[in-house]
């Protein structure tokens, strides 16, 4: 009876971490879409911006929840360019939250995909390490759109991240200023194990993509210029 109760909650435990998994998963899947469907639009991310980029954060289907005034949710993914000096190929991706009160007002009742494009190693640090508040402990600002947009104003050299959205399959650059992001360890944990830290994933680069990358990672690979090449 002991032995058959032991097995059981072995079964129990190991299919809960598959779900889990598999939630993470998906997860990643998605962003792979979103990036697939919005660089592939006419009025997308200026190229030379997304050269530029040290990390991209993509988080599909943030939607619009109600206490007080109204706040938003999303869950997402990150990657780097790896390597110490963000020089080697898009690293695996790391788990990231968004959260946010004001900015959430502007969704309506829509769900919402947010690309965010960061532009320096102190604002990938400062993701990777802790929750950290946009236009307060980072700077950030609306991206420009469009292949011919004017991407070097004084806005988009000064800020460590740039924001888009995409809603009722219209994009645009969006302020997320008043949010916040944070690394997602609970969902690091669930998918590549416990310990695993956001920093050793993208910047130590010790573990390998999940399959469940492959749409994203090698969008990016095609999308952006290859840092290692002269």
């Amino acid at each position: 009876m002991k032995y058959t109760f032991a097995v059981l909650l072995v079964l129990l435990f190991t299919g809960s971490t598959t779900f889990a998994q598999n939630d993470e998963n998906n997860r990643i899947r998605s962003a792979g879409d979103v990036m697939v469907e919005i660089l592939n639009v006419s009025d997308d991310i200026p190229q030379n911006l997304l050269n530029k980029a040290e990390c991209v954060i993509v988080l599909p289907s943030v939607k619009k929840f109600a206490i007080g005034f109204g706040g938003s949710y999303g869950r997402g993914v990150m990657s780097c360019r790896s390597g110490k000096d963000f020089s080697g190929p898009w690293s695996a991706p790391t788990m990231v939250a968004l959260e946010g009160g004001s900015f959430g007002l502007q969704l309506g009742g829509q769900s919402t995909d947010f690309v965010l494009l960061v532009m320096n190693r102190r604002g990938a640090d400062s993701i990777l390490s802790s929750k950290v508040k946009l236009g307060g402990d980072i700077a950030a600002a609306a991206g420009p759109v469009g292949r011919n947009a004017a991407a070097s104003t004084d806005i988009a050299m000064q800020a460590e991240i740039l924001s888009y959205s995409r809603s009722r399959g219209l994009f645009a650059g969006i302020s997320l200023e008043g949010s916040t992001l944070r690394p997602d360890n609970d969902g690091n944990e669930r998918l590549y194990g416990k310990g695993v830290s956001g920093q050793d994933i993208v910047i130590n680069s010790k573990l390998a993509p999940p399959a469940s990358a492959h749409l994203l990672l090698s969008t990016l690979d095609k999308k952006s210029r290859n840092r290692s090449e002269k």
